[in-house]
């Protein structure tokens, strides 16, 4: 068994906001993979622009550089903006009032937590991945059910809520599972912009006893349940969705 020398208690916390992450970041994705599966299928050109270039630039980045990038770029970036609009609304005021003084409308400096950074960019990310789940899902499914369901006076929403979506989520369970366990693993990363996850944790006492192997190995354990756990549910989720099917 290993000996965690009193740290224990540490990488349980660890666990937990690794955890938070992912299951926000999962939201977040989910939300946004189904706004990009719809406005693929979308007739109108502009939206089907809009989604194929944010799938292709974002899954052809790698996640790490990414992360970098929205959480130290988009932080300067945001505070430049604060900058600039600060400095024009008292060019405007100004000139309409030549007493007026420097103000700050608008803070000076934003400073964005690593939890929020992460859940962002790791939900951004993987939004370009489940809609191209979501968008083989729904193509999956029949579409004369859905032109029935048409025929019986259904509206838009009722079909889509009565036919499409139990459908889709049973054609999309695969890989919606594949996407939930690396999004899983990946918020390993977030450790990297200061959050003090389940890695970084395990990485501060490997640092104080000097004894890596047990803490990255306890690490490792704990991913491991979570994968396990996840991988036992969603099977148990496929069996569920897939009765009428059978």
């Amino acid at each position: 068994m290993l000996d965690l020398k009193g740290y224990e208690w540490s990488l349980v916390e660890g666990a937990w906001i690794t955890l938070q992450v992912a299951l926000l970041s999962l939201v977040l994705a989910m939300i946004l993979g189904m706004l990009g599966a719809l406005a693929k299928l979308s007739p109108y050109r502009w939206a089907r622009a809009i989604a194929t270039l944010y799938t292709t630039v974002i899954r052809g980045i790698p996640d790490l550089v990414l992360m970098m990038l929205i959480f130290f770029g988009g932080q300067m970036l945001l505070n430049d903006s604060l900058y600039s609009i600060n400095e024009w609304l008292n060019n405007y005021f100004s000139s309409s009032d030549p007493s007026h003084e420097w103000t700050e409308y608008l803070p000076d400096y934003v400073e964005i937590s690593p939890f929020l950074a992460g859940i962002l960019t790791i939900g951004f990310i993987f939004g370009a991945y489940m809609a191209e789940t979501f968008r083989g899902a729904i193509l999956a499914v029949d579409k004369g059910e859905l032109e029935a369901g048409k025929a019986y006076g259904m509206s838009a929403f009722l079909s889509f809520r009565r036919i499409l979506l139990p459908q889709m989520i049973r054609h999309a369970l695969p890989g919606f599972g594949n996407n939930w366990l690396v999004l899983l693993k990946t918020t390993a990363l977030v450790s990297i912009i200061g959050l003090d996850d389940m890695v970084r944790k395990g990485a501060l006492a490997a640092g104080t006893t000097q004894m890596p192997f047990t803490f990255y190995m306890a690490v490792a354990v704990i991913f491991l349940l979570f994968t396990s756990f996840s991988t036992s549910a969603l099977k148990w989720v496929e069996r569920k969705f897939s009765i009428h099917a059978r």
